[in-house]
């Protein structure tokens, strides 16, 4: 029979193992990129590199915008805002009891131009929504109960629902919080300068500086690496532990077979004496192959 636990456990192993030389590699990768201390010295940078080589940097600096959003519930002020809706209700199933379930009403994401501001220069940040590592902070989350009117209540009771109410989640970056932005430097014409994803290469939007990016990729190789190793492990266990089992059963079947053919030997006598030993079928239980048999199958 194939062992087929220690097979599965060998297989998984590939997929930790690869997560784990990935993140190696982009650990390696941010390790090389140049790290711009103020962002006047990104203005400099570009001006001194070729513009035909893509020059990834890492930058560090304040959200700001021109035009901030007025967030409607949170009250906070943001340049990328995104808000959700949902309608909770209770549903009639077909046992004869209410579930909670929920339905998404609205959904939608406004978004102005923003930069990085370190007291020093500006440099706008486009496309960080697609960015490794961006995240948005809930700045409300409000639960609006349904009215208690009759008539809909009736309605909703006769299609086999209740409703409970909608929940509003709102997200928003906020402007003034600290971001490092790793991604390709690009000036434009007029003199802006803008970071957005290259088209090889890491682009990475956090609240995280990238020592602790770098720290945090390394934890997770390391991490990558032990489960690879455990699982491997595991795996050549079970495989060891089936061959050996295997053996031994071999070995006792075989053992077994020749104690039951030597006995039935002796008891033969004389007269078999000189003859194949493989060919002597003595009376014996095909269970056990240890007693004789007590019983047969006769076929009608």
């Amino acid at each position: 029979m194939v062992p087929w636990g220690g097979l599965s456990c060998c297989l998984s192993a590939a997929a930790p193992y690869l997560l784990g030389r990935s993140s190696g590699r982009d650990a390696e990768v941010l390790k090389t990129v140049t790290r711009v201390n103020q962002l006047k010295e990104l203005a400099q940078l570009l001006d001194l590199e070729s513009k035909m080589i893509p020059i990834i940097v890492t930058i560090s600096g304040r959200v700001g915008s021109e035009t901030p959003i007025n967030c409607q519930h949170s009250g906070l002020r943001g340049v990328i805002v995104e808000g959700t809706a949902e309608q909770h209700f209770l549903k009639h199933n077909d046992a004869g009891s209410w579930i909670q379930d929920s339905a998404l009403m609205l959904s939608m994401c406004k978004e102005v131009p923003w930069y990085l501001d370190d007291e020093t220069g500006r440099v706008y940040v486009v496309g960080a929504r697609g960015a490794v590592g961006f995240a948005l902070t809930v700045g409300s989350e409000v639960f609006e109960e349904s009215g208690r009117s009759i008539v809909r209540g009736t309605l909703d009771y006769l299609q086999g629902l209740k409703m409970l109410g909608v929940k509003r989640i709102e997200q928003v970056l906020p402007t003034g919080s600290s971001l490092t932005v790793v991604g390709e430097a690009v000036k434009d014409d007029i003199g802006t300068i803008r970071i957005q994803k290259p088209q090889k290469g890491p682009f990475y939007v956090s609240p995280k500086s990238i020592d602790q990016l770098v720290s945090n990729l390394g934890k997770w190789t390391r991490w990558y690496k032990y489960a690879s190793f455990g699982l491997t492990i595991f795996g050549v266990f079970l495989i060891t532990k089936h061959a050996i089992h295997y053996y031994l059963e071999r070995r006792r079947r075989w053992e077994l077979r020749r104690r039951v053919l030597a006995a039935a030997a002796k008891r033969a006598g004389s007269d078999h004496e000189g003859t194949n030993q493989d060919c002597v079928m003595p009376d014996l239980c095909v269970i056990c192959l240890e007693q004789e048999y007590n019983a047969v199958f006769i076929q009608l």
